[in-house]
């Protein structure tokens, strides 16, 4: 796990072998991704929250916290994209795993809002793309407080 503090310092802790493919990415979040989400480093890695000023409530779990969306870490054998729209709305998570395939040669490997990437050849950065821009910051919060809040 990395302890960087920033951005810059994350990057430089990325293997060679994947520091293009993470760049790639990142890139790909931040052009699409709806207005309004900040860039941060949270849980120790780039992440996109809904800030403070637009969300005061914080995150449930650790209110103390931006409410998080997006992570993407370098993990120890592959790069991880953290997508909590994926957790938590079952459309998009169904319509994601049905695209992958379309996109890709290999299986999709996948857990609640984690989508692992092993080969940095084969990941579907224009499938990235789309799914970043299925979900602005007030279809986000929806979505937050009707799926976690009002269990």
């Amino acid at each position: 796990m990395s302890t960087a503090i920033t951005r810059e310092g994350y990057l430089e802790a990325i293997p060679n072998e994947r520091r293009a493919a993470f760049v790639t990415l990142l890139k790909t979040i931040e052009d699409n991704l709806p207005a309004g989400f900040e860039s941060c480093i949270i849980y120790n890695m780039p992440g996109w929250v809904v800030p403070y000023s637009i969300y005061p409530n914080g995150y449930h779990c650790k209110p103390k916290s931006p409410l998080p969306f997006l992570n993407l870490a370098n993990q120890k054998g592959f790069i991880a994209l953290y997508h909590m729209g994926l957790y938590a709305q079952e459309e998009l998570h169904d319509w994601f795993v049905s695209e992958y395939s379309k996109h890709c040669k290999y299986k999709l490997d996948m857990g609640k809002s984690c989508v692992r990437f092993k080969r940095m050849d084969d990941i579907p950065f224009d499938l990235i793309a789309e799914l970043i821009q299925k979900m602005n910051v007030s279809d986000w919060i929806g979505l937050y407080e009707k799926s976690f809040l009002n269990k």
